[in-house]
């Protein structure tokens, strides 16, 4: 067990697994992290839209951090590795998508743009290209949630890319 996470470990079962399944959502329907990444476009519209960069980077850096232990612990906890009904790690990595693109969401465009990033970052989510894929094999929650960040780092390069081609040509 890592030293960083070691509290996790005093908490209740039930307590741990319906935080890494957001409760019901993770056991909802035969896709559940795409009910965690549904639930991650309101995070992101209700929390961190409204943030400055840096609040934005210490909130999903803490938000990074208790996903780590979280999701660690529940893999701990259900004996297996990185179960489906985990979709904390997607939760908290759709933020991450729209990172650099408040500018382009004042043109009217926001749900437009945060549909059209949904959608690529669970392309990315889903088929983990680019080496995505291996990032899941790193040990415990650390692996459960590094994928998911490649895949919404990857979404918020490619929404970057169709914003220049839309707004700069």
């Amino acid at each position: 067990m890592n030293k960083y996470f070691i509290w996790v470990s005093f908490l209740p079962s039930n307590v741990v697994n319906n935080i890494a399944t957001l409760g019901k959502i993770g056991h909802f329907g035969r896709i559940p992290g795409t009910n965690g990444s549904a639930v991650g476009l309101l995070l992101y519209t209700a929390f961190f839209y409204p943030l400055s960069f840096s609040a934005f980077l210490i909130l999903e850096a803490l938000l990074i951090y208790l996903a780590i232990a979280f999701c660690d612990e529940a893999e701990k906890r259900m004996m297996k590795h990185d179960p489906k009904v985990i979709i904390l790690d997607e939760f908290i990595a759709v933020p991450i998508c729209f990172v650099g693109l408040r500018q382009y969401f004042a043109s009217g465009s926001m749900w437009l743009f945060m549909i059209l990033g949904f959608f690529i970052f669970r392309f990315f989510d889903v088929l983990k290209p680019l080496g995505i894929s291996k990032l899941q094999n790193l040990p415990g929650g650390l692996g459960v949630v590094v994928d998911d960040l490649a895949a919404a780092a990857a979404t918020c390069i490619v929404l970057h890319i169709i914003c220049l081609l839309i707004y700069y040509n």
